[in-house]
């Protein structure tokens, strides 16, 4: 039986608030539930947001349902209602109870980024598509008969897409889908037998969003070429080709009997058009930012906004008969005169991180985020630190400068507008920063080091029931002995570069399920330091050691010591290896400074060993508390053979 490499995996955590209640980010996608009054928001921080849609309501959150690791790019009301189907470009697809808000399964069958949905509600039929250039056609019904550990499930594909697919719509009864891609056609299939109808040529751009009309005769599409455009599909020509946006189109919807189309996108207007006459429109309102998503209010006499921030809006519309084309004596690029300028309702949106500076203790993240607000976090514990406020970002980075080297052991990503952290991908990376405890303020006791990374995996596991949490006394160990992180902190594993495997809550560890999804997830060498306590390796560095020109002798030239130490080590380490063997006139050949055998470990003599011996690096003096890979980074600067040089002070 071959064996298949499996790949690496990551393991990553979000730092963030226990109820992210404002989308952190832009807001890909709405949908609303007109008999319960409620709004959902499909949000780039990868979190969907429920909201009442009454008046009069003070604050219209309601839950979040959290699932997916990435943007989530569409999502779909479905069974009246009762089910929400998502996109996402953490590549999968998820089916939820909409009501309770909790995902009830996973769909893994896209092999990249997960981009549009189309939805046939009269056969409760979903279509899914996305950079894969794939489209599959699911059952709602089977989906939502799908559990946790039982979902496997027989998807239909249409194939044929030559590149990446960002739009899609199906007509109600589910007898037409189009598909809109960077290939710049529409592809036209019917569903109900995979079979591939047509192919329309016209646009000059991507096509980002799409429409069909019930009967499944007419098409409206928007692209990124700035046009619209009214294709009939029995006759498979373009109609009419609309120019009313000066950018790219991305968001549209038309009204129940298809007579206008709401439109919007990058030049952030939403426009409503006659298709028949598509000279009468009219600019509904100017939106803050591109409009990514559009949907009706349950009446039908207002439409919901969402853009590329994290505000959403709902907008009054004009009345159908009263559009004309010299209604506000307008062109399409005049914003003057626009219909609305006031929202009727605004769910306001919170700040993304847009800047980040990892300080060079390498434990505390600078955060600069689009309400200029600047913030500290600290990545060991998972929190933030301090809200600085507006203050001056690359002053209070400066501010915050220690002449200290510490490896990278962890990378930032802010693409949901969070601070997202992803461990090094392997244990050299992750467990590569060894510190002074009482430097990093977790001890007060002088000798002891810690490593960052298998401290946070410590505390990041430190729930899960493993069979091996035992010391060699036989006493269960949970978590380091210095600080926990939040019990909410989303805790995820994934391929390296790739799709996400498993993600929960770090105090949900403990259940029995997420136990057994854990010892099927998590790398060995994981377990070791987390589980098993292990301690990490430490990291050597090799470097030569020489007395100082100023004081050779002949003799001395000819001599260069190669040592080894542990890279965190003090120079008083290395003086007070000094100081014994070779100021006190041992031999120093393959002696190793930190060895712990007396070499660099033991005081000796009366006089501090920084007062009888002074070390440099290229003729610098150097502080005796420096370690040595600071010197390295700060002052060698080099990658050759690293020298330090000796100086007696006094014998």
């Amino acid at each position: 039986m071959g064996t298949t490499m499996r790949k690496k995996t990551q393991v990553s955590f979000v730092i963030r608030d226990e109820e992210e209640r404002r989308h952190k980010n832009g807001v890909s996608s709405l949908q609303l539930d007109p008999v319960q009054g409620r709004l959902y928001s499909a949000g780039r921080d990868g979190i969907i947001r429920v909201w009442s849609t009454g008046n009069g309501v003070q604050d219209r959150y309601i839950q979040s349902m959290e699932h997916h690791t990435d943007w989530v790019n569409d999502i779909v009301l479905c069974c009246g209602g009762k089910n929400l189907i998502s996109a996402s470009s953490d590549t999968t697809v998820k089916v939820w109870n909409a009501p309770k808000g909790f995902c009830m399964s996973t769909l893994r069958t896209h092999k990249d980024y997960v981009r549009t949905l189309a939805y046939a509600k009269d056969k409760e039929q979903v279509a899914s598509a996305g950079l894969d250039r794939a489209i599959f056609l699911w059952d709602v019904n089977t989906l939502t008969a799908l559990t946790a550990s039982n979902n496997t499930v027989t998807t239909s594909s249409l194939v044929g897409n030559k590149e990446s697919i960002y739009s899609l719509a199906m007509n109600p009864p589910g007898t037409i889908l189009v598909s809109g891609s960077t290939e710049k056609v529409l592809r036209v299939w019917d569903p109900r037998n995979c079979s591939r109808l047509m192919k329309l040529k016209g646009h000059a751009d991507n096509v980002k969003a799409l429409v069909v009309s019930r009967d499944g005769s007419q098409c409206v599409s928007g692209s990124s070429d700035g046009t619209i455009k009214l294709w009939s599909l029995s006759q498979q020509r373009c109609v009419s080709t609309i120019r009313v946006h000066s950018e790219a189109v991305w968001a549209l919807l038309a009204t129940e009997n298809f007579t206008h189309i709401i439109s919007g996108g990058r030049d952030r207007l939403v426009i409503i058009t006659e298709l028949r006459n598509p000279d009468n429109f009219v600019i509904v309102c100017e939106e803050t930012a591109p409009i990514l998503k559009l949907c009706f209010t349950a009446d039908q006499q207002g439409v919901w906004v969402s853009t590329s921030e994290s505000d959403i809006r709902c907008w009054k519309l004009p009345p159908r008969n009263s559009l004309s084309s010299d209604m506000y004596n307008q062109n399409s690029y005049n914003t003057t005169n626009v219909y609305q300028t006031q929202p009727i309702h605004h769910i306001p949106g919170g700040p993304a991180i847009k800047h980040y500076t990892v300080l060079n203790d390498k434990r505390h993240i600078l955060t600069k985020d689009t309400a200029n607000n600047v913030a500290l976090y600290d990545v060991l514990k998972a929190c933030k630190v301090e809200d600085l406020g507006e203050v001056d970002y690359d002053e209070e980075a400066k501010k915050r400068f220690k002449m200290v080297y510490v490896p990278n052991w962890f990378n930032v990503d802010l693409k949901t507008g969070m601070l997202t952290i992803h461990l090094g991908q392997d244990e050299t990376d992750c467990l590569s920063a060894w510190v002074s405890a009482k430097e990093a303020g977790l001890t007060t006791e002088n000798d002891q080091k810690v490593n960052f990374g298998a401290l946070l995996l410590q505390a990041l596991l430190e729930h899960w029931n493993h069979p091996s949490r035992m010391n060699e006394a036989g006493q269960k160990v949970i978590g380091n002995n210095f600080f926990s992180v939040p019990l909410h902190t989303p805790l995820i594993f994934s391929e390296v570069g790739g799709r996400t495997l498993y993600r929960l809550s770090v105090g949900d560890a403990g259940g029995e399920t997420e136990g057994n999804l854990l010892n099927e997830t998590v790398p060995s060498w994981v377990v070791d330091v987390a589980v098993e306590m292990a301690p990490p390796k430490l990291n050597k560095l090799p470097f030569y050691l020489l007395s100082h020109s100023s004081c050779q002798s002949k003799q001395d030239r000819q001599k260069k010591d190669r040592l080894v130490a542990n890279d965190f080590i003090q120079c008083r380490k290395v003086a007070e290896h000094v100081v014994e063997k070779i100021v006190g006139g041992g031999d120093v050949n393959g002696a190793s400074a930190g060895s712990g055998k007396g070499s660099a470990n033991e005081d000796s003599g009366n006089d501090a060993p920084e007062e009888r011996v002074e070390l440099l690096c290229c003729d610098q003096v150097l502080d005796p508390n420096m370690d040595l890979r600071t010197v390295r980074h700060f002052i060698w600067k080099s990658n050759v053979e690293f020298t330090l040089h000796y100086r007696v002070l006094k014998q």
